[in-house]
């Protein structure tokens, strides 16, 4: 059955991004091999099933231009936990900033935060 396996996350440096998705989001690092022509694969990947991030450095004016706006300013990419109060804690802990205060809808508990280079993200518990 087909599935959503990678999302790309441009980004400007491998190494900073591996560190703020392993420590700060709590990701795995799934793969980090170097590509014939100076790049890596490097994929992360939250625990448990679902979709990974490539992260791919920026390559040229262009793809620099869009590190950390992917989305147009649209929250683009939705953590789910099981457990809001305690990843929220965490990723305060580890710096990550909040753009604002933790909130319930009917849908479950959110907050926007940013990652490292300023794309949004919900982090989201799923009401239910």
């Amino acid at each position: 059955m087909p599935h959503l396996a990678l999302v790309t996350l441009v980004v400007d440096d491998y190494d900073e991004a591996i560190r703020f998705c392993t420590d700060a989001l709590g990701f795995r690092l799934v793969e980090d091999a170097p590509r014939p022509d100076g790049s890596r694969w490097v994929v992360v990947a939250p625990d448990g099933p679902g979709t990974g991030l490539l992260l791919a450095r920026a390559k040229g004016d262009e793809q620099r231009a869009r590190v950390g706006d992917q989305t147009g300013g649209r929250v683009g990419f939705f953590l789910h936990t099981d457990d809001f109060a305690r990843d929220h804690a965490r990723m305060l802990a580890a710096g990550v900033t909040f753009l604002e205060e933790p909130r319930h809808e009917p849908y479950g508990s959110v907050a926007v935060f940013q990652d490292l280079y300023g794309n949004r993200w919900d982090l989201l518990q799923p009401a239910g």
